[in-house]
């Protein structure tokens, strides 16, 4: 049995609207998801801990699919497995009123994803559950652009801060600039990131109990989110059409 809403959030933080096919793989009473997004510009992990369950790799085709039909039941859930030989191909899910049924893909057809080579981090900054809301509340004042930069500047007490910046680059544009503070390497940084792959991960992490942002210089930014059952990593490539 899973509960639906620890299944839920796990295929919340991975699908953004856009990861449809993976591999939901179940080991050693976890449920690990690894995915990379179509424009290959975000790539990350997605871990559910204390789900009991056969040790079983799952190739999943189409989220969107699977995710309507968890939110049709409620409660704990049920899950299954039909194989033919030792091939998964059907996933059951049920509760106490339904009984679904998920035609599962020929492996083949789940793109592999690849590793990430961190680089040195200069930037490392404690978000909180204040500040995942608030910048996803700034993103609705500035529906009309996709543009954000990191930055790093002396503030006017001369202490290094870290600047998220909404909008355009040029001074005429209108602007939000929400600044946070936190471990800061190196002053004089400014990198474009894609402004709504931002605010969806923020918005499916929004219940983390802790969270964490670090971006290298070499435009490289890391996010990772921590709930009670879910850990879920993320890693964003800096846009590469820039006006500066």
């Amino acid at each position: 049995m899973i509960k639906k809403v620890d299944l839920q959030a796990l295929i919340n933080k991975y699908y953004l609207k856009v990861n449809e096919s993976v591999v939901w793989s179940f080991k050693n009473n976890q449920l690990t998801v690894d995915f990379a997004a179509p424009s290959k510009d975000v790539i990350g992990k997605v871990v559910c801990n204390d789900i009991n369950f056969q040790e079983i790799d799952l190739p999943i085709f189409n989220t969107k699919k699977i995710q309507s039909l968890v939110d049709l039941c409620e409660g704990d859930l049920l899950l299954e497995v039909d194989k033919i030989n030792t091939v998964p191909t059907k996933l059951k899910i049920s509760n106490e009123r339904f009984n679904t049924v998920y035609s599962l893909a020929d492996a083949l057809l789940i793109p592999r994803v690849g590793n990430v080579t961190e680089p040195e981090y200069n930037i490392k900054l404690e978000l909180t559950s204040e500040d995942i809301f608030y910048l996803v509340k700034a993103r609705g004042a500035m529906s009309e652009t996709a543009n954000m930069f990191i930055t790093t500047v002396n503030n006017l007490d001369k202490e290094p801060v870290c600047e998220v910046i909404y909008g355009e680059d040029s001074g005429h544009d209108h602007k939000i600039t929400y600044q946070i503070r936190g471990e800061i390497g190196e002053v004089g940084i400014k990198l474009p990131f894609d402004l709504n792959k931002f605010r969806d991960i923020l918005h499916v992490n929004k219940d983390a109990e802790e969270g964490l942002l670090e971006v290298s210089s070499k435009g490289l930014m890391k996010l990772t989110f921590k709930t009670e059952k879910v850990e879920s990593t993320y890693f964003m490539v800096r846009k590469s059409e820039t006006n500066f």
